[in-house]
């Protein structure tokens, strides 16, 4: 089958680069048009709130010297028409108005700039940390070709929980794929307790279901040292694998998170949805059940992409879905690292480079 033709978002992105070029332009055309409303009004008529709009307007826009530069220039300009009339007590409180506005623009140029360089901070500290705890695995790991990315959402947004895992074992290459609910560093300190109890738990227990049972635990024991809000909302939607030595199948528990994709070398799709849906880890209080493992073919030549719902929620402007299996469907990949390349510029096309969530990814191929 060809291979699907890219969406083109290019008007898009054209649209969103001459709002952003309006927007810019904004307290310069104020000040201009308040210029010429003035010549072209009469005597009794005022242009100081567009001179007043133009300082204030810049204030969350611009840097601080460019909006000392714009104050000056709305304070000189609403001056400058009152020259060709009389400069009586009006005029002078008009001129005073304007430099009062420019004066509070530039305190709340200031308050905006401390409040965006603690965020940035916070969030820089946050994504240290979750990449800490959620290293890139090895090119190949137990004979199969492996590939990981971790995309984090538009610049602005919070950093999330999403999360991977590969460990090779005595059971054969066992996989972790998650999303914890929340943002910030509580949820990248989820990640790190899920991590840890993972790997551990992959080489101890037999079977994939007592590895998810393990990581049941682990969640349980995290929620007693935090208040009873945090214990009753916090859930981790999960998938794990088991890829056993020298076997073409692929072992499955899926708790409550999107299936991973299939993908054949000659360019079929196929979703591997769980037959019968599990909650999430961390939510043992609402009943106990036990986990079922579900065993999928995984022949030579195949590729398993696994991902967060950062992928199959991400929207383009119409409000639609990013579809991974339908638009995979078709194509042809030589490895891991070329399918993830592919799948992340396909999602940026679809979305117009808007993603709002971060999304995790993990490809495995068997050669």
């Amino acid at each position: 089958m060809e291979e699907q033709e890219p969406v083109r978002v290019e008007p898009v992105e054209r649209t969103a680069s001459h709002q952003r070029t309006l927007v810019r332009a904004l307290p310069e055309l104020l000040i201009v048009a308040g210029v010429c409303y003035d010549l072209l009004s009469p005597q009794d008529f005022t242009a100081a709130p567009f001179f007043t709009a133009a300082v204030l307007i810049a204030a969350p826009l611009f840097s601080l010297g460019a909006t000392v530069w714009t104050g000056i220039a709305a304070t000189v300009g609403m001056a400058l028409v009152h020259l060709r009339f009389a400069f009586d007590a009006g005029a002078v409180t008009e001129v005073l108005t304007v430099a009062t506005a420019a004066v509070l623009a530039v305190g709340i140029n200031r308050l905006v700039g401390r409040g965006n360089a603690r965020l940035a901070t916070a969030r820089e500290i946050a994504e240290a940390a979750q990449r800490a705890v959620l290293p890139e695995p090895a090119a190949r790991i137990g004979g199969l070709e492996i590939a990981a990315r971790y995309e984090a959402a538009q610049e602005g947004a919070f950093i999330g929980g999403d999360l991977y895992a590969v460990q090779d074992t005595p059971h054969g290459v066992r996989l972790l794929v998650g999303d914890v609910r929340g943002k910030g560093m509580g949820a990248v300190a989820v990640v790190a307790v899920l991590i840890g109890a993972f790997r551990e738990a992959a080489e101890q227990e037999a079977s994939l279901e007592a590895v998810a049972q393990r990581l049941e635990r682990a969640l349980a024991r995290e929620g007693v040292r935090r208040d009873i809000i945090a214990v009753l909302e916090d859930f981790t939607t999960a998938v794990l694998a088991e890829i056993p030595h020298g076997t073409p199948v692929v072992r499955l528990v899926n708790r409550g998170h999107p299936g991973p994709l299939l993908l054949h070398g000659d360019g079929e799709v196929r979703t591997l949805a769980a037959p019968e849906p599990a909650l999430p880890l961390g939510t043992g209080e609402l009943g106990a059940w036990p986990d079922r493992a579900q065993e999928e073919a995984f022949p030579g030549g195949a590729m398993l992409l696994f991902h967060t719902d950062g992928l199959s929620e991400a929207r383009d402007r119409r409000d639609v879905f990013y579809d991974p299996a339908r638009r995979l469907s078709g194509r042809v990949f030589p490895g891991p690292d070329a399918l993830l390349a592919a799948v992340l510029d396909d999602v940026l096309r679809h979305t117009g480079g808007g993603a709002t969530d971060d999304m995790a990814l993990l490809a495995v191929r068997r050669p």
